[in-house]
C-alpha cells in the first residue's frame, strides 16, 4: 500500500470564488498535488530497491526527490486547510483566536506589520516556492519562512501554521505574471480558525517535538 495519500478537498472547486477560480482548484490538487503524493510514494520505492540491492549511486537524487515530494505534499495539505470562502480580516479575540492574535502581535510588532512580511515574503520567493508564517519552538515563537521549491530557507524545528503557495500553478490561470495580486487576495480566504488550532497544537507538542537548548 502507499504510504501517503493525496487528501480530499474540505469544500468545493468554487467555494474560494472570486479570490481563486474553480478550474486553479482542480487543477491544482487533483494533477499537481497527486503528483508530489506519486512521486513521494515512487521515491520510497526506489529508496527501498535500492537497501535490497545495496545499489547506493543515485542516493542523492532520491533523497532529495522525497524531499521535493514530500514537503510538496504537506504543504498543501496544509494549503487546503488554511483557507475558506468565510475567511479573511484579522484574528480578533472575539472570534476565538486570540491567543494566535497575540502571538503574532508579540512576535512581529503588529498584525499589520506580520502581514506586510508574509506578503513580501511569499511574493518575492525566487522562481518558485511559498511564504510560511511557522511556530519555532526554540524562542516560542512565530517566524516568517521562505521556501524555494519546497524546501530552503528554513528553521528546522520550526512548524508551518499557514501558508501561501507562490507557485505558478497556483494562480497563473486567472492572475497571469502577477504575483503580488495573487498574494494580496489571498488574505480574505485565511481561515484564521484553521491557523490558531495549528499553533495551539504546536506549542502543546513543542517539548516533544524538538529538545533545545
Amino acid at each position: 500500500m502507499a504510504t501517503y495519500t493525496l487528501p480530499e478537498l474540505p469544500y468545493d472547486y468554487a467555494a474560494l470564488e472570486p479570490v481563486i477560480n474553480p478550474q486553479i482548484i482542480e487543477l491544482h490538487h487533483d494533477k499537481h498535488h497527486a503528483a508530489y503524493v506519486k512521486g513521494a510514494n515512487d521515491t520510497l520505492e526506489q529508496l527501498a530497491e535500492a537497501r535490497e540491492k545495496e545499489a547506493w549511486g543515485a542516493i542523492n537524487g532520491l533523497q532529495k526527490n522525497l524531499a521535493f515530494h514530500l514537503s510538496g505534499h504537506i504543504l498543501h495539505s496544509i494549503y487546503w486547510h488554511n483557507m475558506t470562502g468565510d475567511g479573511g480580516g484579522e484574528p480578533l479575540a472575539a472570534d476565538g483566536v486570540g491567543d494566535l492574535a497575540d502571538a503574532i502581535t508579540e512576535s512581529f510588532g503588529s498584525f499589520a506589520g506580520f502581514k506586510a512580511q508574509l506578503t513580501k515574503a511569499a511574493a518575492t520567493t525566487q522562481g518558485s516556492g511559498w511564504g510560511v508564517l511557522a511556530y519555532e519552538p526554540v524562542s516560542d515563537k512565530l517566524i516568517v519562512e521562505q521556501v524555494y521549491d519546497h524546501q530552503g530557507n528554513v528553521g528546522q524545528g520550526s512548524v508551518p501554521v499557514l501558508v501561501f503557495d507562490a507557485w505558478e500553478h497556483a494562480f497563473y490561470l486567472q492572475y497571469k505574471n502577477q504575483k503580488v495580486d495573487f498574494i494580496e487576495a489571498m488574505w480574505a480566504v485565511v481561515n484564521w480558525q484553521d491557523v490558531a488550532k495549528r499553533y495551539a497544537a504546536a506549542k502543546e507538542r513543542a517539548d516533544v517535538l524538538l529538545l533545545a537548548p
